[in-house]
């Protein structure tokens, strides 16, 4: 079953297998293992070149856009690579191709690009990285690779952009990782990642075993781990099939497109994610004078949504976002209900005082000079916490 599921997965990925060939891969708990085996692999190859160049190996280098999810900054720490991180700039969010060639040197083991940004979606232009990459490798006779994060978009792009270029058609990706329980509809603990060819996971990083009756090669930070999740992702990959895979992409980037549309009807919102990538939406309110994405997201939980309120990272920190992710599950009359229930709290937030406006009461204070930031900060949060709290006792919302 983990056999079927590797090679399936790397004929989706369009990789350059032959007929009888056997798809290099393995089935880990999820995208961030994936990703510390797929940095290993890059970080040991390009260490075996170094030593046979005569050049120094000691300080390997990634590039990443500053939108990359925590676990590529665990495997930079974890295992001793330099993280070079292309900063966000206000309305580019995701890492940009040019920036990131720029910062490539003879000791970057590769580029990583996302296929679907944790912070809005948005696919990063894998084509137009492996097009300028060609181009300075060429130029400096280098051979940097790329690696696709497609922790979320793996499951996606195949089925709604097949005509998008972001796997094993672009020559410089060599590895891609991909979670089977995000989009590849399958509960938590199972992940993917596909090496181009055999030339690209260094033997060393390889171990054989022969205990359980026959040699069986391994190559995971993990150790035992249940099988439940390989079975899953084989039968939904069986039952499904592409078109099955296809219809329910479609269904959740349709009611993607409701809740955008919902949201853009109220005039309070501005929108961040992209009609084309993950079905997500990301959004910010318009103003921010009287309350915050923050408010609004503690009010939703009273009517049973819990949706992050989360800032950018550098240089678009004194951005804010709400994010509500469309999965399977979620129905075009979830959606409308959401909406419903963001105009419940807009409404709410109109008549309860500003935050700003308490906290310059509570600025005019007696001794208010002496406190700390932190602690004017904490000051003013529980007066408004106890407004909104005498508030509720009133109006009768529970």
């Amino acid at each position: 079953m983990h056999n079927c599921c590797v090679n399936m997965i790397a004929h989706l990925f369009n990789a350059p297998l032959g007929e009888s060939e056997t798809a290099i891969e393995v089935g880990i708990v999820g995208s961030s293992e994936a990703i510390m085996l797929a940095g290993l692999a890059f970080k040991r190859k390009w260490q075996n070149k170094m030593r046979a160049l005569g050049k120094p190996w000691d300080k390997p280098n990634i590039v990443t856009g500053a939108n990359v999810q925590v676990c590529w900054e665990k495997f930079a720490r974890y295992f001793e690579v330099e993280l070079k991180e292309v900063k966000l700039s206000e309305g580019y969010y995701v890492m940009d191709p040019e920036k990131a060639v720029e910062m490539v040197d003879e000791n970057t083991i590769c580029v990583a690009a996302i296929l679907g940004s944790t912070l809005n979606g948005e696919f990063e232009d894998v084509k137009r990285l492996n097009d300028l990459l060609l181009e300075k490798n060429k130029k400096t006779g280098w051979d940097t690779p790329i690696h696709v994060d497609a922790a979320s978009g793996g499951f996606i792009a195949p089925f709604l952009y097949p005509e998008l270029e972001w796997d094993f058609r672009l020559p410089l990706v060599k590895s891609i990782n991909v979670s089977g329980h995000k989009y590849g509809l399958v509960y938590a603990g199972i992940g993917w990642v596909i090496w181009r060819s055999k030339e690209e996971l260094p033997d060393e990083l390889i171990f054989h075993i022969n205990y359980l009756g026959a040699d069986q090669p391994t190559f995971t930070l993990n150790f035992s781990k249940g099988s439940s999740q390989i079975i899953a992702q084989y039968y939904q990959l069986i039952r499904l099939g592409f078109e099955g895979y296809k219809n329910i992409m479609e269904n959740c980037q349709e009611n993607a497109m409701v809740l955008k549309e919902g949201l853009e009807k109220t005039e309070r919102f501005n929108i961040f994610s992209k009609d084309n990538g993950v079905p997500l939406v990301a959004f910010s309110l318009k103003d921010h004078s009287q309350h915050n994405e923050f408010e609004i997201s503690d009010m939703l939980r009273r009517f049973g949504w819990i949706v992050p309120a989360y800032t950018m990272p550098p240089d678009a920190q004194h951005i804010t976002v709400l994010r509500v992710v469309i999965r399977e599950d979620f129905s075009r009359t979830l959606a409308e209900r959401l909406v419903i229930d963001i105009v419940k709290v807009l409404h709410e937030l109109d008549t309860l005082p500003a935050k700003v406006n308490a906290k310059i009461e509570i600025s005019e204070e007696k001794g208010i000079e002496n406190k700390t930031e932190l602690e004017v900060q904490r000051k003013f949060t529980d007066a408004w916490r106890k407004f909104v709290a005498n508030k509720k006792k009133t109006n009768g919302v529970c």
